[in-house]
């Protein structure tokens, strides 16, 4: 089966994040292909790669990065809720005329029409929200 979640709880905030990380990992561990995951509202910054958590504390974003590496998980992030909280990437940073960029590498900003057509593409859309 093929699955797309919908991250919408910040990653040091609630549970949202972490129940839905250990759900992609429980998929992929039966057999299921996890094609997207889609971060909106708080979730996006899951992708923040200037994040620090603890040692003692998982971290997240680089978790979510793994996952895209070794399953080609597409990591997308709400444009719209990404730039309201500061994550952008190098080309929007240049667009708005900041000097930096903030958003990890492999998430990919995108558009609300992305959720849709996981939606209607992918045989799940599982929401995590807090």
């Amino acid at each position: 089966m093929r699955y797309a979640l919908l991250v919408q709880g910040s990653p040091y905030s609630d549970q949202a994040s972490h129940s839905a990380l250990r759900f992609a990992h429980a998929l992929v561990s039966r057999g299921h292909h996890l094609a997207t995951v889609f971060f909106y509202h708080d979730g996006v910054y899951n992708a923040a790669r200037l994040s620090a958590p603890p040692q003692d504390e998982p971290h997240l974003c680089d978790a979510w990065c793994s996952l895209h590496e070794t399953q080609g998980t597409e990591l997308l992030v709400c444009i719209a809720a990404g730039l309201r909280r500061g994550l952008l990437n190098e080309r929007e940073a240049a667009r708005h005329g900041k000097t930096g960029h903030s958003l990890a590498a492999p998430f990919e900003l995108t558009g609300l029409g992305q959720l849709i057509e996981a939606g209607l593409s992918h045989d799940r859309l599982v929401t995590f929200s807090p």
